[in-house]
């Protein structure tokens, strides 16, 4: 009796991080209202165009990497620079739990990628939007969406 109430407070404690997968047109609404639209110069195409391609637009997106980094979030923004995990030698320049870039909060992420977007060469530190979104007309990525 014992062992079984063990088991059931352990899995009231268990947090299960649940997938928050946005749609383009509400994730350009949140992209618009957070300021992204025009931010450095670069449209809010080029945001919703950089995120699918990054994460398919997932909160909890994860990729590990072989340098021993991950990359979090719907920008997929990598623990070694940019937020921390445990250890205290990450450069952690958001200032940012990681765990914080995987939430349906979008907030922390935002704020993050602007500060990628403004210390960095722009857009150019997503592959995603180097590779699919750079220099190509991105009109249609908020094409239908009310943004205001």
């Amino acid at each position: 009796m014992k062992a079984a109430g063990t088991l059931a407070l352990m899995g009231c404690l268990i947090t299960v991080v649940e997938p928050k997968i946005y749609t383009r047109c509400k994730l350009a609404k949140i992209f618009s209202r957070a300021g992204l639209d025009d931010y450095r110069g670069f449209s809010l195409g080029n945001w919703i165009c950089m995120a699918y391609y990054e994460s398919h637009y997932n909160t909890t997106a994860r990729t590990d990497l072989e340098d021993g980094s991950t990359d979090y979030g719907i920008f997929k923004i990598n623990s070694y620079t940019w937020c921390r995990r445990a250890k205290l030698q990450e450069k952690n320049r958001c200032h940012v739990a990681c765990s914080d870039l995987i939430t349906d909060d979008l907030t922390d992420a935002i704020i993050c990628a602007k500060k990628i977007v403004k210390e960095t060469d722009g857009m150019n530190y997503w592959q995603g939007w180097k590779k699919h979104c750079e220099g190509k007309d991105l009109s249609g990525w908020t094409k239908g969406c009310e943004v205001s």
